[in-house]
């Protein structure tokens, strides 16, 4: 009961989010009518509000991921973050009269979450503690199912005749439920090992435990590695937060980011309507709404040397992204009869290529460093550069 009375003051952020959500209800149409300024002000606003609830979302995740531990840790938050993204994309597409927004969309999370999160996360902690080490076999598995699942849903539909998008749809949907599936097994059933890592012991640690010299930590080998996620903080309420108070949290959370994306996207339609703001800028700020929590889980556990969970979350979220998106969206072009427009252009399917490709490289040896972090995000700096050219 302490803990139920005090989550008001511990959800701050949730608790303005439903206040900011409740008022835009009644000065909506005041705000429209003030013109351009005013709704890009406001869509700012609500777009900073949307972080700091998806925050808080991402923190309840965190706190279910410590409990649970790897992989079913970065799973939950990857899919707390699938959640989100699919909600505001659902939502905005009733305002949007874009056909590219969920293909933009889903490109722009894995330039995002592959180049941005892991690349500045590699660099930054390769930077502070050198190679940093983790299970080669997940970033081999995520890198392969990312390349399948961009290749039937975002390449091959360039191909697809426009008579026949409705079967083409349909298969998608089964082939990515099928791939995700197999994959789900993998990774909570006897291939588990395959994304996580253990990690050597600090000499705190050991001591605290009591452990005798013999019994030091060194990492498991690679057929025996053990589940493994970065070690709470004593800011981070994990033992304090029950499972029903964080489960409930993320619940309210996405349905009052679901309340503010909507008012988000009307007044982002109106801000940007007739100005020359590149064509995928909304794409990029869905994406960027969604990655903003795992970043900084990313560059925390980069920090703690803790790269197993960098890159679970970097290539879980692109993969999940890819995965479970393009399903929900298919679906709703099938019930709508108005189907979108998933090709990739040319610039975007080069991009993505080149992206796995410098992963599959760097991904192979069971370390990250720098010098891998940098080229990353250099990748991620050329994917900004092209969306201001509205490429």
């Amino acid at each position: 009961m302490a803990n139920i009375a005090a989550l008001p003051k511990q959800e701050k952020s949730l608790v303005l989010a439903a206040i900011v959500a409740i008022a835009c209800i009644f000065i909506e149409h005041s705000l429209l009518e003030g013109g351009r300024v005013v709704s890009l002000i406001a869509a700012a606003v609500l777009i900073a509000v949307i972080v700091l609830a998806s925050t808080r979302v991402a923190h309840h995740a965190e706190i279910l991921a410590h409990k649970v531990g790897d992989p079913y840790g970065t799973m939950i938050l990857t899919l707390s973050a699938v959640a989100v993204e699919v909600m505001i994309l659902a939502i905005m597409l009733g305002s949007s009269t874009s056909p590219t927004l969920v293909r933009d969309t889903i490109y722009s999370a894995v330039m995002l979450d592959i180049n941005g999160i892991l690349g500045l996360a590699a660099l930054i902690g390769g930077l502070r503690h050198g190679e940093q080490p983790y299970n080669d076999n997940s970033g081999k598995t995520y890198g392969v199912m990312i390349l399948t699942a961009m290749g039937i849903s975002m390449i091959v539909p360039e191909f697809v005749p426009d008579d026949r998008w409705h079967y083409y749809s349909g298969f998608t949907i089964i082939a990515m439920i099928a791939l995700y599936a197999l994959f789900l097994k993998m990774q909570v059933g006897p291939h588990s090992y395959f994304f996580s890592y253990s990690y050597k012991k600090t000499p705190s640690a050991t001591a605290s435990a009591g452990s005798s010299p013999n019994m030091s930590a060194e990492a498991a080998p690679s057929s025996q590695k053990q589940t493994s996620m970065p070690a709470p903080t004593d800011t981070e309420e994990t033992e304090e937060s029950s499972t029903a108070i964080s489960i409930a949290v993320i619940l309210l959370g996405v349905v009052v980011i679901g309340f503010l994306a909507e008012f988000m996207a009307a007044f982002l339609d109106s801000g940007l309507e007739g100005t020359s703001a590149p064509p995928a800028l909304m794409a990029v700020i869905v994406a960027s709404i969604s990655a903003a929590p795992e970043i900084l889980t990313a560059l925390r556990a980069a920090l703690r040397n803790r790269m197993q969970s960098v890159i679970n979350i970097a290539m879980g979220a692109s993969l999940s992204t890819v995965i479970l998106t393009v399903p929900v969206m298919e679906a709703i072009a099938l019930y709508t009869g108005q189907p979108f427009v998933m090709a990739m252009t040319p610039v975007q399917t080069v991009m993505v290529v080149i992206t796995l490709i410098v992963a599959a490289i760097n991904l192979n040896d069971g370390e990250t460093n720098a010098i891998e972090g940098m080229t990353h995000f250099v990748l991620f700096a050329t994917f900004i550069m092209l969306t201001m050219l509205g490429l």
